[in-house]
């Protein structure tokens, strides 16, 4: 290659690695973004030294920054185009879809709300990342449409707290909670198939009432489901249960109420209630069939995974 060739080449490549401002900008913007969760995380589990002013916090807030910001410059071009594919998918789903800019704006500030009234704030991300286990197999088995699980859950209905008065606006939240007592009162735990993992159909354990843990979260849910109740099941690695959706705080403080002035007094005397807030700030109430009373104790506090029936 002759001078003239060498410099023109130089001239090009200099040119295509000019940096534009407003890729820093992105990549500042997105580090931030993505310094806010991890710091939570941090800040959660990491002791605190009590320094003064919170001097050690604002130094792995300053480290984190310049961490991941290293990290983004290493990647910037897949990034940018990374970017602006999904700000075109924002766009679509914004006019066509009704999921677009302001939806993830606010399921990112439910988020980042969630986790910091979590103790173990980690466990939220972990969840929207790790696929739910038999989710294909679990949703077929739970049958909330079937007539049998529906005429189940309506007798359960008329078997418990039918008698309650002055309750007319929690009417539904009262009869799930008769749904989970009459499945908590027959429920015969019995293990898989050795080495085989079964999932039965929530009609299957209508037959018997008997089953493992997955069996008993899907015909709780499909039961809850099948009388206007939105349940989710909780997965935490050898474990899932399920949960009931209550609603805001207001609606907590009735739940309380009804479980341990009315509904459950005996079981839940002088015991906490248990639930969990999610993103949107949203709370559910634990249906494990190791608890006594709905909100009772969780056999573990862990998430790795949450899958919703609306």
């Amino acid at each position: 290659m002759n001078l003239f060739g060498t410099l023109k080449y130089q001239e090009l490549k200099t040119k295509f690695q000019v940096k534009k401002p407003w890729d820093d900008v992105i990549i500042f913007v997105l580090n931030v973004l993505i310094a806010i969760p991890v710091f939570i995380i941090l800040h959660q589990n990491l002791k605190d030294p009590e320094w003064y002013f919170n001097i050690d916090r604002i130094l792995i807030a300053i480290i984190l920054l310049i961490i991941i910001q290293l990290i983004l410059r290493l990647i910037r071009t897949i990034l940018i185009l990374g970017i602006a594919t999904y700000f075109i998918i924002l766009i679509y789903g914004t006019v066509f879809s009704g999921y677009g800019f302001e939806s993830v704006f606010q399921d990112y500030g439910y988020m980042i709300y969630s986790m910091s009234e979590n103790p173990n704030p980690q466990d939220l991300m972990i969840s929207k990342l790790l696929p739910f286990p038999n989710k294909t197999q679990i949703l077929n088995a739970i049958e909330y449409d079937h007539p049998q699980v529906r005429n189940f859950a309506l007798t359960a209905t008329t078997l418990h707290f039918k008698e309650i008065k002055g309750q007319q606006e929690h009417r539904k939240m009262i009869q799930c909670f008769a749904v989970f007592k009459e499945i908590r009162n027959r429920w015969n735990y019995v293990n898989d198939p050795k080495g085989q993992e079964y999932i039965a159909h929530a009609t299957e354990s209508l037959i018997h009432f008997s089953g493992d843990c997955d069996d008993h979260a899907i015909l709780m849910a499909a039961c809850i489901r099948a009388i206007g109740g939105t349940p989710r099941l909780i997965h935490t690695g050898g474990h899932i249960y399920p949960e009931m959706l209550v609603g805001k705080k207001s609606d907590l403080e009735a739940a309380v109420y009804l479980i341990k002035e009315l509904l459950f007094v005996s079981e839940s005397k002088n015991k906490e209630i248990h639930y969990h807030i999610d993103e949107r700030g949203q709370i559910w109430l634990n249906l494990d069939y190791t608890a006594r009373y709905p909100g009772g104790p969780f056999m573990s506090e862990e998430i790795l995974g949450a899958l919703t029936l609306n």
